[in-house]
């Protein structure tokens, strides 16, 4: 079992950028795919990126894609969200969870939720 801790959230000007980590404990953390998902107030949680268990493959949303960058360190157990040009329309919780597939898009794909990390961008 992985157990995730989001990190890295805050208060950003539109434009300003922000780097989310999520730190795994547990031996099989490279064993998983991890993706990122963010929900705003009162809507769903959405699909944003996910990595493959090595970090040679990736996948983005429309919304976010060359704006936002994922990467892992299986020697730190940690994966990366770097985040630019960020605008008000980033603003939720984001969370990062575990997944058997690189190509689930579906939040019940995945597992192991954290509790989550604010990021808000202010117009």
């Amino acid at each position: 079992q992985v157990q995730l801790v989001e990190s890295g959230g805050g208060l950003v000007q539109a434009g300003g950028s922000l780097r989310l980590s999520c730190a795994a404990s547990g031996r099989t953390f490279s064993n998983y795919v991890i993706g990122w998902f963010r929900q705003a107030p009162g809507k769903e949680r959405v699909f944003v990126a996910a990595i493959s268990q090595s970090g040679g493959s990736t996948r983005y949303s429309a919304s976010v894609e060359g704006r936002f960058t994922i990467s892992r360190d299986n020697a730190k157990n940690t994966v990366y969200l770097q985040m630019i040009s960020l605008k008000p329309e980033d603003t939720a919780v984001y969370y990062c969870g575990t997944s058997a597939s690189l190509y689930f898009a579906a939040a019940q794909n995945f597992g192991s939720w954290g509790q989550g990390t604010q990021v808000t961008v202010s117009s």
